[in-house]
């Protein structure tokens, strides 16, 4: 719903605003004072096409700027700013914003029927779930929309998981061949660190075995030998110790060091006597080698990679294995679903056909009554279903209103043949038999009044009464019968100040309405004429829907 509405250097109004209320607002006026101008201008916040065209003559810029919410007061700001360039830049909450984003919100809040491009009613897409609103079918198309979700993510996994018996067996025997070459090498954790150091230490026999000798020597058998002198060493320490006690400490370290150096020496003499001097030993350190890291080329770069790889392979295997009764299994979901789709599309579809009948039926009466005696309307239901690469959560069905208003032409795609006042009627029609927009939305009708007078504007005023318990409607009239049921009403007048035309908007008391309405009525407001729109406006108060 439209809260508040500000118009500034637009076409040539150059600056209007009006607080919009709940219910049925009229807005009349002279022919040219500016009446369509205040509609065209919210078409801006809908996503009409800006130019430089529309800015007022003198204005550097146009701003059309709107507040919009629902019933439970969350308000929304929408702003579109033209520049005599024609340049255009679009704002959410005075937050920077596409003319998208801000396209997708005026449509939520705004139906424009009348002469603009955004008559949601020319769109085929919003055919089926008008139909569907009509035929009371809601629930039942909600029941398809499920159905064909779960079938369309049964349908996907099936054509993830499917492969062919050839590309299955192929890589099925690729896959055995990598765990086979894994498993043949019978890698040990670590096993390359380890095979390093020992190729370290066959590559260096000669050198470890006259170093062991040398330290060995040094350390435990010859005469001078490190054991040998640490024995006079720790009696001078001893000695020491005798005169002062603090060398007492260091006397306490004898029998771990001895006992650490005796080790070393103890080593140094059983590894020169176990090395390893074979050459063929060091060759197969080497080749041992070699493999290890051709398998940590392909499956690593780390051994433990390899491993991990073992381990998903052997894995993937067995899937692979399964793979036959898994897809059975898949296939049959699938099929199971689509079946369960189809069908309740198919019940969708017979009942849909119904339903187009009994709503062309309706909206013949209704059309007559709105001077479209002549009209043909047909919601047509294609005899073949779509095909099914076009099965969607609307169903199986192409579905598309057809309408001409003229007698001997034939009905065509709505979009190609409707007129503005004639499409404005036919909405109205529509939104009274059957609509799927939500309670409180606006809904703004121009020029509906074309072609029709006495009766039959009495009849489009009670429908556009009725549609206003529900939603917030708008209408721009010439017709004093419309005019008449409004719950707000508007006056548009257009005068030149300083050489320059100036529109202005004027929201009408008592007294206003009565004037206006006489005007509406005869052309002039003399006292007969505001005797009948007086008498008019009483008979109005309480229309029968």
């Amino acid at each position: 719903m439209i809260r508040f509405l500000s118009v500034k250097n637009f076409s040539v109004v150059e600056e209007l605003e009006i607080q919009f209320q709940p219910g049925l607002t009229v807005i009349t006026g002279e022919t040219g004072a500016g009446k369509s101008i205040i509609l065209g201008a919210l078409g801006l916040l809908v996503g009409s096409r800006a130019s430089g065209d529309l800015i007022r003559t003198g204005a550097q810029k146009a701003v059309v700027q709107a507040t919009v919410g629902g019933a439970d007061n969350h308000k929304v700001t929408l702003r579109r700013e033209v520049t005599s360039q024609g340049r255009s830049r679009a704002f959410i909450n005075d937050t920077v914003a596409t003319v998208g984003a801000l396209q997708v919100i005026g449509k939520q809040v705004i139906d424009l029927h009348g002469q603009h491009e955004h008559q949601s009613l020319l769109d085929p897409e919003n055919h089926c779930p008008l139909l569907d609103t009509h035929g009371n079918l809601t629930e039942l198309a909600e029941t398809v929309a499920q159905a064909f979700r779960a079938w369309n993510t049964a349908a996907r996994e099936l054509k993830e998981r499917t492969l062919s018996e050839k590309d299955r067996a192929d890589r099925l025997e690729f896959l055995k061949f990598q765990l086979d070459e894994i498993e043949n090498a019978s890698v040990r954790p670590s096993e390359d660190q380890d095979l390093k150091n020992l190729r370290s230490r066959l590559a260096h026999t000669e050198k470890l075995s006259r170093l062991c000798a040398e330290v060995y020597g040094a350390l435990y058998e010859r005469d001078d030998s490190v054991l040998s002198q640490l024995g006079q060493i720790w009696r001078q320490v001893g000695e020491l110790a005798e005169i002062d006690p603090s060398f007492l400490a260091h006397l306490k370290s004898r029998d771990p060091v001895e006992a650490s150096l005796e080790d070393l020496a103890f080593f140094l003499r059983s590894y020169d006597a176990d090395k390893e001097q074979s050459p063929e030993r060091l060759g197969e350190v080497e080749t041992r080698l070699a493999l290890i890291e051709r398998l940590k080329k392909k499956y690593g770069p780390r051994l433990s990679d390899v491993f991990d790889h073992k381990e998903k392979t052997a894995k993937e295997i067995d899937r692979l294995a399964g793979y036959s009764e898994q897809l059975k299994a898949l296939r049959s979901s699938e099929e199971s679903k689509r079946k369960a789709y189809l069908k309740s599309a198919e019940e969708l579809s017979t009942k849909r056909r119904q339903a187009a009948v009994d709503l062309q039926r309706k909206l013949k009466v209704v059309l007559e009554s709105l001077s479209m005696p002549n009209a043909v309307f047909e919601c047509v239901v294609a005899e073949e279903h779509l095909p099914r690469e076009k099965w969607s959560e609307d169903g199986i069905d192409s579905i598309e209103f057809y309408f001409s208003a003229n007698p001997g032409e034939v009905a065509r795609p709505l979009a190609r043949v409707a007129s503005g006042g004639e499409l404005s009627r036919l909405m109205l029609a529509l939104k009274t038999v059957a609509t799927v927009d939500e309670s409180g939305k606006t809904l703004i009708f121009d020029e509906i009044d074309a072609g029709i007078g006495g009766s039959t504007a009495n009849k489009v005023g009670i429908m556009m009464k009725g549609l206003s318990e529900k939603f917030q409607v708008v209408c721009v009239t010439h017709l004093p019968q419309i005019a008449a049921f409004a719950d707000y009403h508007y006056h548009v007048s257009k005068s030149v100040t300083g050489g320059s035309t100036v529109t202005r908007l004027e929201k009408l008391g008592e007294q206003g309405r009565v004037d206006e309405i006489a005007r509406l009525m005869t052309g002039a407001i003399t006292e007969k004429a505001v005797a009948g729109a007086r008498e008019l406006l009483a008979s109005k108060q309480k229309p029968k829907a």
